[in-house]
This record gives structure tokens, sequence and C-alpha cells, in this order.
């Protein structure tokens, strides 16, 4: 029996981070007390105290309550952490947010979303299709969306589920999907995989893992895609055959993206005219080519490419959406790691750029990290192959210094990319310009 079936009181480790935070969410909209920690304040955490989930800012291990029933950990929490250590002390029964979202969803309708780049645009179209013809289903979905009034979450009242399925230490394995969406398969997270062919094997690991019925929506042109799925020997439905859809957000990564869930929409008999409008209407989602607003005659557009074909897909929307402006890139490296291994790749990312500032790395894992980026090198070697002027930074405040004494002028469109805290550059600019 499923520790759901009755309510419980859960404990989460990290749950500011996007994803268990979004779990965190649905566990108390569902009636179980909720509780958790972090290391410092943030947007989504005022968000979950909004919604009366006590979070503590001191992971220490003396917040967890003496009556707590289960312990949830971020990917980000180690072993060896104060939190994870009182909780086997104490014998309480400890997941990973992966392992408590599988056995949440065991048994259930599951749509899973995953590849190496475009999970959280695709999961919120899907929500979108989903929900307007009628469907009600659950989600968990790694960004902030308008259309479920700024919540990362859904709580339907069917078994029909769909989420995010992370390849990062395989942690998608945990869950038994009916139905996946692979948007693509390029490689990253070499922190966990020795290479590209052990990163292929994840995938196919987990879509082997489906029931024999199981679909596998995917881009039949994309090599990676097709030699994932001949491994699994799974049945797919191939979304090149749908037309690209009409969307009202640039960008032909977003209409890849948006191809794969007209796919899911014919393979599921939904009415094709609520499906294409709904996709052309999505008015795209937090940190995804967000535009914050213009001022000074200075366009501020935030987003989360932090991997050299997401920061190349950007870019081309940019110079698509702003034709004739000039487009200034200003990018976050996150993790040492990463850069050192694909640094060849990232080099070569910033062509539709007209000029490029690298900030200082976002030591996300500090831990696994044995290298550290020369950033001087890192900008030197991207300006070689970019052509276009390109220099190292410093940190955030730093960089805005740069930016607005020395680089920005009316009529620029200044993109803002990162997986770590470089979206608080975004918000600055558009306070200061």
């Amino acid at each position: 029996m499923s520790i759901y079936s009755s309510e419980v009181k859960i404990f989460c480790s990290g749950i500011g981070g996007i994803g268990l935070s979004a779990y965190a969410s649905h566990m108390r909209a569902s009636g179980h007390d909720v509780l958790g920690s972090d290391r410092a304040a943030s947007p989504l955490i005022d968000d979950l105290r909004s919604q009366g989930i006590l979070v503590h800012t001191k992971q220490v291990g003396s917040g967890i309550p003496g009556d707590v029933d289960l312990f949830v950990y971020s990917e980000a929490i180690p072993e060896d952490s104060p939190e994870r250590a009182e909780a086997k002390r104490r014998g309480v029964k400890q997941q990973s947010y992966f392992q408590a979202l599988g056995e949440l969803t065991a048994g259930s309708n599951l749509i899973a979303v995953c590849g190496t780049h475009g999970k959280s645009t695709t999961t919120a179209m899907a929500i979108g299709v989903l929900t307007e013809t009628g469907l009600d289903p659950n989600a968990i979905v790694g960004t902030k969306l308008s259309f479920l009034d700024g919540q990362n979450w859904r709580r339907g009242a069917t078994d029909l589920w769909i989420v995010e399925a992370c390849e990062y230490r395989r942690s998608f394995l945990f869950l038994k999907p009916t139905i996946v969406l692979l948007t693509n398969a390029d490689g990253d997270h070499f922190d966990a995989f020795k290479d590209a062919q052990d990163y292929r094997s994840a995938f196919v690991e987990f879509l082997s893992g489906m029931p024999k019925d199981g679909i596998v929506i995917a881009h039949g042109s994309d090599e990676q895609s097709r030699m994932i799925l001949e491994s699994s020997k799974k049945s797919f439905i191939d979304a090149d055959l749908e037309d690209l859809p009409v969307l009202s957000i640039p960008g032909m990564h977003m209409r890849k993206n948006a191809q794969l869930v007209a796919a899911l929409g014919k393979h599921l008999a939904l009415d094709e005219s609520v499906v294409k409008k709904s996709l052309r209407e999505y008015a795209g989602s937090w940190r995804r080519m967000e535009v914050k607003g213009t001022k000074s005659g200075i366009t501020v557009i935030d987003d989360y490419a932090h991997h050299p074909v997401e920061i190349r897909a950007t870019l081309s929307a940019m110079k698509e959406a702003y034709p004739g402006r000039r487009i200034v890139a200003v990018f976050q490296p996150h993790t040492h790691d990463r850069t050192l291994k694909l640094w060849d790749d990232f080099a070569k990312s910033f062509q539709d750029a007209d000029e490029i500032l690298i900030s200082s790395v976002y030591d996300a894992r500090p831990d696994k990290d044995s290298e550290r980026v020369d950033e001087k090198k890192f900008a030197e070697a991207v300006e070689k192959e970019s052509k276009k002027p390109c220099k190292a930074s410093g940190g955030i405040e730093k960089t805005e210094q740069i930016l607005c004494s020395e680089v920005l002028k009316a009529g620029d469109v200044v993109v803002v990319m990162g997986a770590g805290n470089i979206t608080k550059l975004s918000d600055d600019l558009m306070r200061n310009l």
C-alpha cells in the first residue's frame, strides 16, 4: 500500500528546488502535512509559505519534527548532510524527490517528458492542451506558468499525470510512464555519465521499463533519439509527421516542442482545433525566453539556457523575434564540470549574438567539480569562435555595471542566460537601466 493512501507528515529537504517545491505544494493540496527546509529564502519559498507550508532556512536537522512519516530530499542534498543524517538516525523513511514522485504516480496514467532540452516547455504546452481538452491532469513542471496562476504544479481530479522526467543520476528510472515524450538526447550531466553512450543508455533503460503497450513520441529526424528508440525496441510515433504548429512565441526549438504535443493530442484523439488553439495561445513560461520588459529603449529577456544547444536555440529565436536589433548575450556558466567538458561546443554557440559577456561560473556542485574554469580564457575562446566581442565580466553586480556603463544602448536586446542565480541580473536591469 502506498504511503500516500492516508494522511502523512512529509519533510522536504531542499524544498526550494523547482521540482520538490511543486511536489510539496501538491502534497499540501492533497491533504498531507508538509514542511521543509532550504539554504536561503527565494520567491519559490515565499510562495510555499503563503500556502501554509513551514520552511526553515537552517538545514541542521533540528527542524525535522518528531512525528514525521516521510523525509524527501532534493538531489542537491548530499547523503552526509545534517538533515539526512538525522532522518537516518531516527529511522525515518527517506526518498529522493524522484523516488517519492515514482511512488506517488505508481499505477496512474502517467505521461513523462524526457530529454536533454525542452522538457519544461514541452510539459507546459502539454498541460495546457490536456487541461483545455477537459482531461483534468495532475502535473508537475520545472517552471512557473501564467495559466496555472504562476504555479509549477496542478492538482487534477483524475488519475492522469504529466511530469518532467530528469535523466540526472538516472532519476527518471523511478517513474513508470505509459506515454513518453522524448524531446532530444544531445548529452549533458557528464559528472554523472561517463560519455555520450552512457548518457543514451539511461534513456534506453528508461524506455525499456515501460509497459509493452507503452508509446514513445519522438522526432524521427533526431539521430540520437533514433538510436535510443532502436536500442529500446519501443514502438514510437514520429512527431515530425505533424505540421509545425503556429505559435505566438519565437524559435524553431519551440515549434519542435509543440510538434511533440500535437502528436500527443492526435494519439489521445483530442479535438484538433482545441489542441491547435492551445498551442497557438501558449505564452511561454518563467525563465524561458521570458520578456521582463523594456526600459530606456532596451529589451530585457531572461532565459534558462545553460547548454550549448540551448544557447544556440535561444539566440536564434532572438534573431527571429527582433530582426535588425543588436543582441547582447550575458551567459553564466553552470558548473565548472559542464563548462570544461563541453568547452568547444560552448565556444561555438554564440554566433547569433552581437556582443557577449561571460559572468562568473555558478558553482552548483562544488563537491563534484575538481577543476576550475579560467573565465578569461573561456571568454577568449567564445570571442575567437563567434568573431564577436566577448569578455569575462565577473559577478552579477560587476556584470551589471559593465552592461550599463560600457555595453548597452537604446535599441539593444539583452538576453540573460543561465540556470543559476543570473536571473537576478534581469530584475536588476529592469530596476536600474
